[in-house]
């Protein structure tokens, strides 16, 4: 029996939209509509067994307590110009106690050559950078967390923070004899004058402010809007969060 022209015509049609729906079922299943999940990141590990991941917007596990080379560098192993002071290695900190056992500045290899490279730049000048905090274990971001959880300024820990990450340097500017220059506030002082962006500071203080933006962003660090001092490395999200302990040998 000869099948009516119309009738072909609408089953040519059904065939097609049931092809269709096939494949953007198939697609919704692997990327569903308005999900905010974010790819997997691999905690680090120095073992030759498979890497625990997780996501950087679920709550972090403990990650392997031993340090890669490969991942986070010493930067006094690039540039010995840059000055430390480590607040949370001693009990000058607004928790009032020492959260590190050694006083080291860790950083992701490329945030490490760019701060190295932003001391360069400023040596030209006479002047250099002073470092109060850079990577952070987990375990302490914890501890700041249970004293003081202000998002604002103290990342929650069940995300994790840039500097957890390795991705993030607290600094200010130093002269040749290592004297601070000034600034709106003192690090970590939590209130609206240490806003990145703040207009109420003397005008030696936002110039020098500006100064060290200025510097930062030359490199690539991206600053953070309510604290003056903090400076992120460009793509820090792509890093995992980690809890190595300062001492761990890289």
């Amino acid at each position: 029996m000869k099948i009516p022209h119309s009738v072909r015509h609408w089953i040519k049609f059904m065939a097609i939209a049931l092809l269709t729906l096939a494949v953007a079922c198939q697609g919704y299943a692997k990327s569903p509509v308005g999900s905010t999940t974010q790819p997997a990141s691999p905690l680090v590990s120095l073992t030759s067994q498979p890497t625990v991941s997780v996501s950087t917007r679920s709550t972090p596990v403990a990650a392997n307590t031993q340090a890669a080379s490969a991942q986070l560098v010493d930067i006094r192993s690039l540039h010995t110009g840059i000055r430390l002071d480590l607040r949370y290695a001693t009990a000058n900190n607004f928790l009032h106690r020492p959260l590190y056992k050694e006083s080291r500045c860790l950083l992701r290899a490329i945030a490490a050559q760019q701060l190295s490279q932003v001391q360069a730049d400023l040596e030209t000048i006479g002047l250099g950078l002073k470092v109060y905090d850079c990577y952070r274990p987990l375990s302490v971001q914890k501890e700041m967390w249970k004293l003081f959880p202000n998002a604002l300024y103290v990342a929650n820990p069940a995300y994790g923070s840039r500097h957890n990450r390795g991705a993030a340097v607290d600094l200010t500017l130093v002269d040749r004899a290592g004297n601070e220059l000034t600034m709106p506030t003192a690090f970590d002082a939590f209130t609206e004058q240490a806003a990145s962006d703040y207009e109420g500071a003397s005008p030696q203080a936002t110039q020098n402010r500006q100064r060290l933006q200025d510097a930062m962003t030359k490199r690539d660090f991206q600053t953070l809007e309510s604290e003056w001092w903090h400076f992120d490395a460009a793509g820090w999200a792509q890093f995992p969060v980690m809890d190595i302990p300062l001492e761990a040998s890289l």
